[in-house]
């Protein structure tokens, strides 16, 4: 049965990568028009948040929307977890990299309701004290591909944790999705646990503990064209959740899957 519609449409802040500008363009924020077009599907109305850097601006910004859908872009700077940059890293501006970590520390304080995709639930998970695999084939040379470095389209199995917020949308314990990341989860930040993960124990989702916090990340890409109907369900959770309903559905999977990490520390 077809959700009810909602009687207000929540305001979703959509963060924006930066580009500096060259001889062709000047300086610029971007955003894939999947992100903001996923949201008007889930019924929510997108806003597009600028990489401001500090101040007031975005204090502004966020006591104005219902929710934050943090995108997916380059890597996040390894210095902040603790670790050098390498040859194999591809980082982020460093005006959407200072944007963003303070716009995370404040929806991190006013529990806005959040979902980050890709580079954005890394972001969380390092704010939260976390830290990441530089470089999947390096750090753990027994994972499965990721990516395909020709660019074509790749997918993988996930297992989903039984009892998780990912698994109760799926309503599944395993599903395909879509993937193209290099980096991924090593450590684990506080107050966040596992929804999700490859059958290589890979980290594909992850959750807040608090259960007055919506906080959903994954690892794929569910605004993506290569993503499925059933990817699209995230957003809908999400939207809702920013809507105030609630985000605890009752249906849950048919059976147990292992809700751990796997053992990367012997890859």
């Amino acid at each position: 049965m077809a959700a009810k519609p909602l009687p207000v449409r929540p305001l979703i802040g959509i963060n924006t990568d930066f580009y500096s500008a060259t001889k062709q363009y000047t300086a610029h924020a971007r955003l894939n028009s999947g992100y903001f077009d996923s949201i008007v599907l889930a019924e929510g109305i997108p806003m597009l948040i600028p990489p401001l850097g500090k101040g007031t601006e975005i204090d502004t910004l966020l006591d104005r929307v219902d929710g934050v859908l943090l995108t997916g872009g380059l890597d996040l700077d390894p210095r902040r977890y603790g670790q050098p940059r390498g040859n194999l890293l591809q980082p982020m501006s460093e005006r959407r990299d200072a944007s963003d970590w303070y716009l995370i520390q404040k929806i991190i304080e006013k529990k806005k309701p959040c979902l980050a995709i890709g580079v954005g639930m890394q972001q969380v998970n390092v704010m939260l004290g976390g830290t990441l695999f530089n470089h999947i084939p390096l750090d753990v040379p027994k994972a499965m591909p990721h990516l395909d470095p020709t660019g074509v389209a790749h997918r993988h199995m996930v297992n989903l944790v039984e009892g998780s917020l990912i698994g109760r949308i799926y309503e599944t314990v395993e599903t395909m999705v879509n993937s193209r990341h290099h980096q991924a989860i090593n450590q684990l930040g506080r107050d966040l646990k596992v929804g999700a993960v490859c059958p290589d124990g890979v980290i594909e989702a992850i959750e807040s503990t608090d259960p007055d916090w919506f906080f959903l990340g994954v690892q794929w890409h569910p605004e993506a064209d290569t993503a499925t109907k059933l990817d699209r369900q995230i957003f809908d959770q999400f939207i809702r959740a920013a809507a105030g309903e609630s985000w605890r559905p009752l249906t849950l999977p048919s059976k147990s899957t292992a809700n751990k990490r796997g053992n990367l520390a012997a890859a």
